[in-house]
């Protein structure tokens, strides 16, 4: 929500709806980015570009604040209130950097926002109850939350608080034992699978400003169409491969209990958008998604490739870098594999050189083609004729009924986007 106008249209949305619900916001559209940038200048010492930058911030709130209130009571107490928070923020800045004080800064555009848009309800005669994700959002495992843990929290704040047909929480921040920490950029929707799962709703609904998945990348491929349904597994390939509408570990936590995800549009409600459940309704080719920054690793070696225990030690070094591998394929005196969090890399190199010659290739991208039974639908070889055109530097093929997935450099990728657009959804496909 970037403005007043996307603001009510929130508001018009949930308003149609009956029943309860829980409302997981996050900060205004580019807010993140702001205090990303804020955090980079203290870390710099450059107080004066910091303090500017700030008044950004609390600039951008104030205006939609002043648009929304038309009422004066109300909007003088909003502002006020705001103010408060906004000090804050501001105090977190005092003295030098500290990496403690760098999550809780970054998620003060999940409170801000929340803050307005539950006074813009009351005002709008709408009750509602605010609530703290810090209070119940314990995420120790990124990759697995418990959401007993957060389901035993949050009865216990609910039977404290209002009870209302509306709740409101901030997404993206957690904590874990060390404290405040974040689910990582686009996590707002992974925070409203944990806390669906954790209260066991009936359905979760993402809105962004997008009608559902696309079978490829609006931003680079023409005419492209939204997809009415994806199978949990499909939609979980696209988001890892890429697809920037969903966190990668957003269907994970409703996969197991079968609630169903619906993802709409805020500026188009009433547009089908895309439902993802356990429902297989086609199979076959669905989509293709595009993930960049990845580089890849080649390990060569004549002598202990086909050797009892090699392959292990190889992933034992990336295990020990917590660093996940995307893509692996094998030859007789090869492995090549990819990774997209390049952190640990030169610690992996100097612990792999004694296995063999090592390649390392930055600037590649993983191109996947999704669909349930992909690999048994008869065109899926018409993905290969891409041969043709592009060089595709590893190809994973047979690890998922449901994923094919192709590594080209970067600087190819649109050019090969586009071309698989072409051969998989234009042009005639081959019936027996």
């Amino acid at each position: 929500m970037g403005t007043a106008g996307s603001i009510r249209n929130v508001k018009d949305i949930i308003s149609s709806q009956g029943g309860e619900k829980m409302i997981v916001l996050s900060a205004m559209s580019g807010v993140t980015n702001d205090l990303v940038e804020s955090i980079k200048l203290w870390k710099e010492g450059n107080r004066e570009e910091l303090g500017q930058k700030l008044k950004e911030i609390r600039q951008k709130h104030i205006a939609v604040i002043e648009e929304l209130f038309p009422d004066k009571l109300y909007r003088t107490a909003t502002t006020d209130r705001f103010g408060s928070l906004f000090v804050q923020l501001e105090n977190c800045f005092l003295g030098e950097y500290s990496k403690k004080r760098e999550a809780e800064i970054v998620t003060f555009g999940e409170t801000f926002l929340t803050f307005i848009f539950s006074g813009f309800m009351e005002a709008e005669g709408i009750q509602n109850t605010l609530l703290n994700s810090k209070d119940f959002m314990v995420v120790d495992n990124l990759e697995n939350p418990d959401t007993k843990i957060i389901q035993k929290l949050l009865k216990e704040i609910l039977a404290k608080e209002k009870q209302s047909e509306i709740y409101i929480a901030q997404g993206f921040v957690c904590v874990d034992h060390s404290g405040i920490n974040t689910l990582k950029r686009g996590g707002s929707d992974y925070t409203a699978t944990i806390i669906a799962a954790a209260i066991e709703a009936r359905e979760v609904q993402i809105w962004t400003d997008i009608d559902g998945f696309h079978n490829n990348d609006p931003r680079y491929v023409e005419g492209t169409s939204a997809i009415s349904h994806l199978t949990f597994e499909e939609a979980a390939e696209l988001a890892y491969f890429g697809a920037k509408i969903l966190h990668p570990q957003t269907v994970s936590p409703v996969k197991e209990k079968g609630i169903p995800i619906y993802l709409k549009n805020t500026f188009t409600p009433n547009a089908v958008g895309t439902k993802i459940s356990s429902e297989v309704q086609s199979t076959g080719l669905k989509a293709i998604s595009a993930k960049d920054g990845i580089t890849a690793i080649r390990i060569k070696s004549n002598r202990m490739l086909m050797a009892h225990g090699f392959l292990k030690k190889i992933f034992e070094v990336f295990d020990k870098h917590e660093t996940a591998i995307d893509m692996i394929t094998t030859s007789e005196i090869a492995i090549s594999l990819t990774i997209d969090d390049t952190t640990k890399l030169e610690e992996i190199r100097e612990e792999l050189d004694q296995y063999g010659e090592i390649t390392v290739d930055r600037d590649h991208s993983i191109i996947c083609v999704v669909g349930e039974g992909l690999i048994n639908d008869k065109n899926a070889f018409r993905i290969f004729e891409l041969l043709n055109a592009i060089q595709v530097r590893m190809i994973s093929y047979g690890g998922s009924n449901n994923n094919i997935s192709l590594l080209v450099d970067t600087s190819t990728k649109v050019e090969t986007l586009r071309l698989l657009n072409n051969k998989l959804f234009r042009e005639q496909p081959i019936t027996a």
